[in-house]
């Protein structure tokens, strides 16, 4: 008797938590893209916040016109809480990089849309950045030494040359979370730290070197002179354009539609260059970043116990 009344309980705690996330999805969904209920489009704050909301003001401004829905545009401090934003329907949509979006499909049931591509690619790489004239020349030496991480969940930043690390058996002696690329080369150039985790890209057609030090070539002339890169990382899916689960389906297609169309824009393609150095979207699937959880799982950090 005791064990039904146990089991009437859970069932009844289930069912109400289900009404419960039924009934916040309604409220998000009503009259979503109103005045009243834009729709919230978050950014990661990678680079500096106020660069990132002007260009997704840009974003926003072109969606409103193609569509007829308002827009609200958002950089938290962290990528954690976008990810948390999708998660409690504070954010619809989110421009994730890519284990940001792992985590939240895995934790909140997100859909990726839409790829970004760099130089006609729509996958990137790690690098591990020293100081030119630093004395570590090889991976093993940044044993005892100072690294520098962008966001606890940022791939290139810090999971991918992490879980290297950590394969390799080599312990660094300390780290900061810098809030960014440029930032945690500049912990680098400064001196706060001894090596630094970013993104890598190749350069353009010009030859110009295009990884997280391009981002600090107007104020640090000096930048790739006074940083080189010492290692990569595998290559890694490029970054996502993800919305929150149960958006209504026609909004849903609809945006993505305006997306894609945005990205094919002159005016589009301008925009995204300031915004993240995106040249185009591709569309995505979830299939796309199956490799991420491998790589993941084969490495000891799978996603759905890291979430625990």
């Amino acid at each position: 008797m005791k064990k039904l009344f146990i089991l009437c309980i859970s069932v009844f705690i289930i069912l109400v938590a289900c009404g419960d996330k039924d009934a916040r999805l309604a409220k998000a969904n009503r009259r979503l893209g109103s005045k009243s209920n834009p729709i919230k489009m978050f950014f990661v704050p990678s680079l500096e916040a106020g660069k990132v909301v002007q260009s997704g003001e840009a974003i926003a401004e072109f969606l409103r016109k193609e569509t007829g829905y308002h827009f609200k545009v958002a950089v938290p401090t962290s990528y954690a809480a976008v990810i948390e934003a999708l998660g409690t329907y504070q954010a619809d949509i989110a421009w994730l990089p890519t284990y940001a979006y792992v985590l939240a499909k895995q934790k909140y049931d997100a859909e990726v849309k839409l790829m970004t591509v760099r130089n006609g690619l729509n996958k990137y790489r790690g690098q591990f950045v020293v100081r030119a004239e630093s004395d570590i020349k090889k991976l093993e030496d940044i044993n005892g030494k100072i690294v520098a991480y962008t966001d606890a969940a940022s791939t290139s930043g810090y999971i991918y040359p992490s879980a290297i690390l950590k394969q390799r058996g080599i312990s660094p002696k300390d780290h900061v979370f810098a809030g960014g690329h440029p930032q945690a080369i500049l912990a680098v150039y400064s001196g706060r730290a001894d090596v630094a985790y970013t993104y890598w890209s190749p350069e353009n057609a010009e030859g110009k070197p295009m990884d997280a030090r391009e981002k600090l070539a107007n104020t640090h002339p000096d930048i790739f002179a006074k940083i080189r890169i010492l290692d990569f990382t595998d290559w890694i899916p490029n970054d996502t354009v993800t919305f929150r689960r149960g958006l209504p389906p026609e909004l849903d297609s609809r945006v993505a539609d305006a997306l894609f169309s945005f990205a094919a824009s002159e005016a589009g393609k301008a925009t995204l260059k300031t915004l993240y150095d995106i040249d185009g979207l591709d569309r995505a699937s979830d299939a796309d970043y199956d490799v991420v959880r491998t790589t993941l799982k084969a490495m000891n950090m799978d996603p759905a116990t890291m979430l625990k």
